[in-house]
C-alpha cells in the first residue's frame, strides 16, 4: 500500500506539470508581445524597416480583396514594393492604382488562378524573372459559400478548397524559400484561420485545410529559421470581409470583428516579432479562451455557431428569391 502522503505529493506534481504545460505557450506568446511593444525603448538599435530587414519587394497572394489587399497597402505604407497576385485582372489594376496613388513604391500585377492553373506557381516565378522577393504573404484562400454538410458541397468546390488552401501555400513557399535561404534573409507569412483550433462541423474541409497550414508552417520554421528566414503563422478569427458574407453577425465591424484595414495594421506590426499570432489583440483573447475547453465541447460550439450562420444565409437567400 503506497504511502498516502507520497501519493498526494506525486499527484500534486503531476497537476502542477499539466498546468505548466497548458500555460507555457500563452506565456511565451505574451513574452513576444511584451518584447515587440517594449523593443523601441530597450532595443533602440534593432532594425525596424521592413525593406532593410527582409528586402524591398513583397508578394501577396489573394491581394485584391479583404485581408490580402489591406495587408498589401500596409506593407506599401511601410516602404515595400508590392507584387499583387490574384485571378481578377481588373481588380489587380485597381489595387495597383490605389497603392501607387497613395505611396511612393513600385508595383507589379500577376494574374493567376490557383484553383485552375496547374502550373500557377511557375507562372508567378516566370513573371517575376529575377525579382528578389523579401516578404511572401500566402493569403489566398477559398471558403465554403456558406456552412454546409459535406454531401451538399459540390465536388469541384471541395477540390478547389484543397488546391487553393493547401496546394498554393505549399508550392509558393517551395518556390521562394531557397532564394531567401541563399540571401540569408526573408519572411514568409502563412495566413491560416481560427478554424484550425478544432474540427469544425459544416466547414469540415475548410477547417482541415487550415490545420494543415498551421502544422506546415511550424515545421517549415524549424527547417529554415536557422538560415535567417522569418516564418510566421497568422491565424485570424472573424474579420469583416466578403469571405464571411453568409452572416451579418460576423460581417459587421465590432470590437471582436475588425475590418480588414484595422486587422492588417496590427498584423503587419507583429511581423518579425511574433512567430505565431492571431494578428489582432481581441483575436488573441478569443483564441486563448477558445482553447481552454475540451475539444469535444469546442466541436459542439463550433457546429452550433455554423448552424446559426447557415440559417442566416438560407433565410437571407430565401428573402432575396421572394422579391
Amino acid at each position: 500500500m503506497p504511502d498516502p502522503q507520497v501519493l498526494t505529493l506525486v499527484l500534486a506534481w503531476i497537476g502542477a506539470l499539466v498546468v505548466f504545460c497548458f500555460l507555457l505557450e500563452p506565456f511565451l506568446s505574451l513574452l513576444q508581445v511584451c518584447r515587440s511593444l517594449l523593443a523601441p525603448w530597450f532595443l533602440p538599435h534593432e532594425e525596424t524597416s521592413l525593406p532593410k530587414k527582409f528586402g524591398s519587394w513583397a508578394l501577396i497572394t489573394g491581394s485584391t480583396d479583404g485581408i490580402g489587399k489591406a495587408y498589401a497597402l500596409e506593407l506599401a505604407k511601410r516602404g515595400m514594393n508590392i507584387v499583387l497576385v490574384s485571378r481578377n485582372i481588373n481588380k489587380l489594376r485597381d489595387a495597383q492604382r490605389e497603392i501607387e496613388s497613395k505611396y511612393s513604391v513600385k508595383t507589379k500585377a500577376i494574374q493567376v488562378d490557383f484553383s485552375v492553373d496547374k502550373d500557377a506557381t511557375q507562372i508567378v516565378k516566370k513573371e517575376l524573372q529575377d525579382l528578389p522577393i523579401g516578404i511572401l504573404v500566402n493569403n489566398v484562400g477559398k471558403q465554403y459559400e456558406y456552412p454546409m454538410y459535406l454531401g451538399e458541397v459540390p465536388e469541384k468546390e471541395l477540390w478547389d478548397i484543397i488546391n487553393v488552401n493547401v496546394g498554393a501555400v505549399t508550392l509558393m513557399c517551395r518556390a521562394f524559400i531557397e532564394d531567401m535561404k541563399q540571401r540569408g534573409r526573408g519572411a514568409i507569412v502563412n495566413v491560416s484561420s481560427g478554424s484550425e483550433i478544432q474540427p469544425l462541423p459544416l466547414m469540415t474541409v475548410y477547417a482541415a485545410t487550415k490545420t494543415y497550414v498551421r502544422n506546415f508552417t511550424l515545421a517549415l520554421r524549424s527547417e529554415y529559421a536557422p538560415h535567417g528566414i522569418t516564418i510566421q503563422h497568422l491565424a485570424p478569427m472573424f474579420v469583416a470581409t466578403k469571405m464571411n458574407h453568409f452572416s451579418e453577425k460576423i460581417n459587421r465591424k465590432s470590437l471582436f470583428v475588425p475590418d480588414a484595414e484595422s486587422y492588417a495594421r496590427y498584423a503587419v506590426a507583429t511581423l518579425g516579432k511574433m512567430d505565431n499570432s492571431t494578428g489582432y489583440w481581441t483575436h488573441g483573447l478569443q483564441t486563448f479562451l477558445c482553447e481552454i475547453p475540451p475539444e469535444w465541447f469546442r466541436i459542439y460550439v463550433g457546429g452550433h455557431m455554423n448552424k446559426i450562420f447557415r440559417n442566416d444565409y438560407l433565410k437571407s437567400s430565401h428573402r432575396i428569391k421572394s422579391r
